[in-house]
């Protein structure tokens, strides 16, 4: 088995990539919540997703991943199964958002539900993503430390979504985000804890991209799809206290 780096000092940058997209996607949930209009609120759900899934989920690992790296050997990864591992992160998370914040009611069975498959969301887009790998070898996982990483995910995104349900104040929505960072990052670097490396020196040069070939289009993407919502949230209506507390008695509908 043979080591490889992580670059752990872009562990900071990507938690805090992962906090702006998913306290901005968090937001754009509440605004869905209190939707009168079931075309805008769906409209919200897609910001929210992009934001989270695409930002919060996906970029984060992108970013992570800069500093993966095998000592003296190349790293190339497949494009499509790159793609591939954003678009279904985008996916499962609207599916998720959908459940929890599709309607104005709420029923504790949503808030699991939607934090199962936002969780989830997270693991799929990692191990997708991952998948895209090509390295002079091959690698496999933990199993145990796979299973922690899918725990990890999906309780600290079920808390996340806990605040972004029940609390609207703007530090709350925050702390949502921290929460939720922290439950993307520490879900990646728990995955990535459970890689297990086999290198093999005499085996051909992998085919693929290399990751800095890709990252001027991938940054310009990310900018676009947290401007897009950023500035959908600054011009929505502030959500008010007495427009939340309906929201707040009906939590225990099932």
């Amino acid at each position: 088995m043979e080591h490889f780096a992580l670059g752990h000092w872009l562990l900071v940058l990507a938690y805090l990539t992962s906090v702006v997209g998913c306290a901005l996607g968090l937001a754009c949930a509440v605004q869905a919540r209190h939707a009168a209009d079931p075309r805008h609120r769906v409209r919200w759900l897609v910001l929210a997703a992009i934001s989270i899934g695409g930002v919060g989920i996906w970029l984060m690992h992108f970013v992570a991943m800069l500093g993966f790296s095998t000592p003296g050997m190349p790293v190339r990864y497949d494009i499509f199964r790159t793609v591939l591992s954003a678009v279904l992160s985008v996916t499962a998370v609207f599916a998720g958002l959908l459940v929890v914040g599709g309607r104005a009611k709420f029923g504790w069975w949503r808030l699991a539900v939607g934090g199962v498959v936002t969780g989830l969301a997270v693991n799929v887009m990692h191990y997708t993503g991952m998948s895209a790998l090509r390295v002079k070898g091959d690698f496999g996982y933990d199993g145990g430390l796979v299973v922690l990483s899918v725990v990890i995910a999906v309780v600290a995104a079920t808390a996340a979504l806990w605040f972004a349900v029940f609390l609207d104040r703007l530090s709350l929505r925050l702390l949502a985000g921290f929460v939720m960072g922290a439950a993307v990052t520490g879900m990646h670097y728990t995955g990535m804890a459970a890689v297990r490396m086999h290198m093999d020196m005499s085996a051909p040069d992998p085919a693929g991209a290399e990751v800095f070939s890709f990252l001027f289009p991938v940054f310009v993407l990310a900018a676009i799809a947290m401007a897009v919502p950023l500035c959908a949230v600054l011009m929505a209506p502030a959500v008010s206290p007495k427009a939340a507390e309906p929201v707040a008695e009906a939590s225990v509908t099932v």
